[in-house]
């Protein structure tokens, strides 16, 4: 048997030097590695590839039954805005969960149907309206601004801008009603969706028995008194927020039919003037008034569109100061930030209406971090300007006052 030849060492190299890189180049090669190293190397190279094969698998599956996956979150969030309320129906006058789903599943259809027999045809009418009166109105803005400014007002745009504007909203029009009297397809979403969240609101005890079940009994008090607080805040915030849509839109229709404009301009701009106003932060309250005032001034003139703007600004100082407080105090007030950009990060994923669900949600992630862990009492310079006079104690998550909420590790 022939030696392998033996390396040369590198020039310049001491000779004592080489002779030891030599005897451990010898030893390392009559030394050969463990056979448990090629063990555990298999083992890695089989489990990496198993762990590929399955999220693959696994990504594959959900890609597929994305339309599924769509549907059982919308339930979801259907389910968890119904639960503060199904618990209130039990608790309060002694109904049974699925008859209190089934009395708010009542209210929904109610609205739904006054959506479609009243409020989308009014929009259609007002679009075509505003296609037909658009000329009249631009000249009439332009005269006005002739003579009181002394200076002319092109109106090229804002035609091109409330002729796409009126276009748009036909077309929204249309497209609902389409939407809402199209296919058996639309009709099984809806009733798929209408299930999962009924026996997700319904059953919703037996679920978090379920969950609760799963975790030690140290830290099951602690979860559910998060998830139900959480819940139970994220709920309310929704529906203040659909009481201050109610009570905006509808003082402000008021409004509009005492400055003399039309019941089918009134209707679709109270709508609008609501949603927008109360569901889009930091310049939903500018867009959701802009509107209204424009088209009184458009078609009543001046003076109604001066009298819509004062009671914008009284209502919305009185929404600030004495409304939003009063519905809010016993939920929770979502971050301006975290709104606007939960709202544009929904916006991007969904469009309008991941806009519109991004809201709760953001809330919903607002309400379990501030429910989770405990909260310290701020020392310092700090203490003076940024903590509230109700600061939150060591052991009272989110700063609730009953003395029985549980600290969170």
């Amino acid at each position: 048997m022939t030696d392998a030849p033996q390396p040369t060492p590198p020039a310049g190299m001491p000779e004592d030097v080489a002779r030891a890189a030599a005897a451990e180049d010898a030893a390392r090669a009559g030394d050969p590695a463990p056979l448990w190293i090629d063990a555990v190397v298999r083992r890695s190279v089989w489990t990496a590839v198993r762990v590929i094969l399955i999220v693959t698998l696994a990504i594959w599956i959900a890609f597929q039954m994305r339309h599924l996956l769509g549907i059982l979150v919308f339930a979801l969030f259907i389910a968890l805005a119904m639960i503060p309320g199904v618990t209130s129906l039990h608790r309060r006058y002694g109904m049974r969960r699925g008859a209190a789903v089934g009395l708010i599943y009542l209210a929904g259809l109610l609205l739904a149907v006054f959506m479609v027999a009243v409020l989308i045809p009014a929009i259609a009418q007002f679009a075509d309206a505003v296609r037909e009166n658009l000329p009249g109105w631009t000249s009439s803005l332009s005269e006005w601004s002739q003579d009181a400014l002394g200076l002319p007002i092109d109106t090229t745009g804002t035609d091109e801008a409330l002729t796409d504007l009126s276009s748009l909203l036909g077309g929204w029009a249309d497209n609902v009603l389409g939407f809402v009297t199209s296919g058996i397809g639309l009709v099984f979403d809806l009733f798929t969706v209408a299930t999962f969240a009924f026996y997700i609101a319904a059953q919703w005890p037996q679920i978090m028995h379920a969950l609760m079940s799963r975790m030690p009994p140290a830290r099951q008090r602690t979860f559910a008194w998060i998830a139900d607080t959480s819940i139970e805040q994220t709920g309310g915030y929704f529906y203040s927020r659909l009481l201050l849509m109610g009570v905006c839109g509808g003082l402000g229709f008021v409004v509009m039919l005492l400055v003399g404009l039309p019941l089918v301009y009134a209707i679709p701009l109270a709508l609008f003037m609501g949603f927008v106003s109360e569901f889009i932060p930091f310049i939903g309250t500018y867009i959701g008034a802009a509107l209204p005032i424009v088209i009184i001034l458009a078609v009543q003139g001046l003076v109604p569109a001066l009298v819509m703007l004062a009671w914008v600004l009284v209502y919305q100082q009185a929404e600030n100061y004495w409304l939003s407080p009063r519905f809010s105090s016993q939920t929770m007030e979502l971050n301006g930030a975290v709104a606007f950009g939960g709202a544009l990060a929904g916006g991007a994923i969904a469009g309008p209406l991941g806009a519109f669900m991004a809201l709760p949600i953001a809330a919903l992630i607002t309400a379990i971090i501030k429910n989770s862990g405990r909260t310290y009492e701020v020392v310092g310079i700090h203490a003076d300007s940024a903590a509230a006079p109700d600061a939150p104690r060591e052991t009272d998550p989110a700063g609730a006052s009953s003395p029985d909420a549980p600290p969170v590790d």
